[in-house]
């Protein structure tokens, strides 16, 4: 309850008496800061003007302005019942007139990638970040800050300030351009790259799948971490022994093996068209391009002479079935 009038009196009275007394020069500023207020004020107290609107409450009666048909109207669409968000009546909407453009328009198949130049590159090995003796992903650049998160569709090496690059490094990323390419090169290093689905990165960047190893990685690839090579013959299952007596096919299905031991996770390989040409693309550095043939191209859909199939013989054994068929009794 708030404090009775007599004892705010008594105080006030009591106030104006010390004021009159001497008091010395360093005190009086102390005392003459003092606040009075009296008890009604509680009773007062509210926001200010425009602190916050009013409720609308509709229906309460014609006085409110807002009651019967509670800001409506009579009859239609409108106060029977709700259109449509973007609906004007049947005529074009504006999401279709006036349609979003620019750089906030939502693209379906942009790619979205983690730029990393070779001018920073260099700058994180000065610095003892990263080391260029080992193969350098994309886990140990976001290990060692040099990315701060990796995009949905992996990371595109670019060539800035390339000549600042004095260190060979073995690099693999998912895109490069054609002037980083030629700078590592130049410098006695290698660029890779590969293909990484968005699942894949979030799973590699968690450390529970190897950044470059899959069943279609290359030799070449697989080299670098020779550390997981078999030790000998009794680690490389019966079954594959048997299938093939391949060198490549022992060590990969030895190094697999052990993968599986130590990830979660296998990594995938590109199994879309775009991303097969892409890969198998040697300008580009794909790890796919072991599988072009010499005169053949990239590309899936133009095949080398003597591979295409024969219309001809086509044609016959689909007149031949169509006979067969005909003289069927049941």
């Amino acid at each position: 309850m708030p404090p009775r009038l007599r004892i705010v009196r008594l105080a006030s009275s009591l106030l104006s008496i010390s004021q009159k007394t001497t008091f010395p020069s360093i005190a009086r500023p102390l005392l003459s800061s003092t606040q009075q207020r009296c008890a009604s004020i509680l009773s007062s107290l509210s926001d200010t003007q425009g602190a916050y609107n009013k409720k609308i409450r509709r229906g309460r009666g014609p006085a409110s302005g807002k009651g019967k048909t509670g800001g409506r109207g009579q009859k239609g669409q409108h106060a029977h019942g709700k259109v449509p968000a973007g609906f004007e009546g049947g005529q074009t909407p504006q999401w279709i007139t006036n349609p979003e453009r620019g750089r906030g328009k939502y693209n379906p198949f942009k790619v979205e990638m983690s730029p990393i130049n070779l001018d920073k590159i260099q700058s994180w090995i000065d610095q003892g970040r990263l080391d260029p003796s080992k193969p350098i992903t994309m886990k140990e650049l976001a290990k060692s800050r040099c990315l701060h998160g990796v995009k949905r569709h992996g990371v595109k090496l670019l060539a800035r300030n390339a000549e600042q690059l004095t260190t060979p490094i073995n690099i693999v990323v998912s895109r490069a351009s054609a002037e980083a390419i030629e700078r590592i090169e130049a410098l006695g290093g290698s660029v890779t790259t590969r293909f990484y689905s968005p699942t894949a990165i979030k799973r590699v960047l968690r450390g529970d799948t190897h950044p470059v190893i899959s069943l279609q990685a290359p030799q070449n690839l697989i080299e670098p971490f020779a550390t997981l090579a078999i030790s000998s013959s009794s680690d490389i299952p019966a079954t594959v022994q048997s299938a093939s007596q391949n060198p490549h096919n022992k060590i990969m299905a030895g190094i697999m093996k052990q993968i599986g031991q130590k990830y979660r996770y296998r990594l995938p390989d590109a199994t879309s068209r775009k991303d097969i040409e892409y890969y198998r693309d040697p300008a580009h550095r794909g790890y796919l391009s072991y599988l072009v043939k010499e005169g053949e191209s990239p590309s899936l859909f133009f095949k080398p002479p003597g591979e295409a199939k024969d219309r001809k013989k086509q044609s016959a054994r689909r007149d031949a079935a169509k006979a067969s068929a005909d003289n069927r009794l049941f």
